[in-house]
């Protein structure tokens, strides 16, 4: 089960970034990983189910009071993220996995496969969100947003309240994301009705944010999180972290004993109010 697991995640890093591609079936369920979750049915405004898991920090891990809402890419379902689930479980933290409509258990959505996100999406993350704040009152909620979960995470972070943003493989122009896309993949890539207000929304942003950036990403240029973070005014704390990857390869290449460690340890850093490092 953990070998598919892992093939999964190897086709997320290939296939994120290139428009939407969800699977009904999920690859495995937390218990498989020796993870203890609780099933969650959410319904958001305009009345869609949609499937999740409340993934418990792991026994004998240091409690970081905080729960993590992943908002995933544009690949798979939230099964994929199974492994980023149990890194950061077993650093301590509580973790909100849940499938777009028109991905996994979700409800039905037509989906349009050269389209790079959808509004709706957005509605989807926040509903997780507000579900996650209601389940801890008294911890910190934040996103972990991946590829296309990062636009997504922005735009919920931007018009929440939220404790703490991570970025990994930050969209921060769709319209140069499908302009790459047509010019290195021969591809035509189209935009929902929204796209065109996202500029405005990154300066919005004013809880920590740290974004983690490959620098051999090919479909989200490191250059847009570097530029992000130099844009913040004072009170606007941000921090880039720059991994030596592609997409989304960051939290393979910080591994050291056990899957992400080094990965999610730079993130408690950060939360942490410290600078996030890396070895090497």
């Amino acid at each position: 089960m953990v070998r598919f697991l892992f093939l999964g995640f190897l086709f997320l890093q290939t296939w994120s970034a290139w428009a939407i591609k969800p699977f009904p079936q999920w690859l495995a369920t937390p218990d498989s990983m020796g993870l203890k979750y609780q099933n969650l049915a959410l319904t958001t405004p305009d009345h869609v189910r949609l499937a999740a898991w409340l993934v418990e920090p792991v026994v004998g891990a240091p409690d970081q009071h905080a729960t993590v809402v992943v908002a995933g890419s544009d690949y798979g379902n939230m099964s994929y993220f199974l492994f980023h689930a149990r890194a950061l479980a077993s650093a301590g933290y509580r973790v909100l996995l849940f499938d777009y409509r028109g991905f996994g258990h979700s409800d039905a959505f037509a989906i349009d496969h050269d389209r790079l996100y959808y509004d709706e999406f957005v509605t989807d993350l926040r509903t997780a969100f507000r579900a996650a704040q209601r389940r801890a009152p008294h911890q910190r909620v934040g996103i972990a947003g991946f590829s296309m979960g990062t636009l997504l995470g922005a735009e919920v972070a931007a018009s929440t309240r939220c404790d703490f943003l991570i970025t990994d493989s930050y969209f921060a122009n769709p319209q140069a994301i499908v302009a790459i896309q047509a010019t290195k993949f021969h591809r035509t890539t189209t935009l929902p009705a929204g796209a065109p207000h996202y500029a405005r929304i990154a300066p919005k942003i004013n809880c920590p944010w740290l974004l983690i950036a490959g620098t051999e990403d090919q479909q989200t240029p490191f250059a847009d999180s570097v530029a992000a973070v130099r844009a913040a005014r004072p009170r606007q704390r941000r921090q880039l972290l720059s991994v030596a990857c592609g997409h989304l390869g960051a939290i393979e290449k910080l591994t050291e004993r056990e899957f992400g460690d080094a990965y999610v340890r730079a993130i408690t850093q950060f939360l942490a109010g410290e600078l996030a490092t890396v070895k090497g």
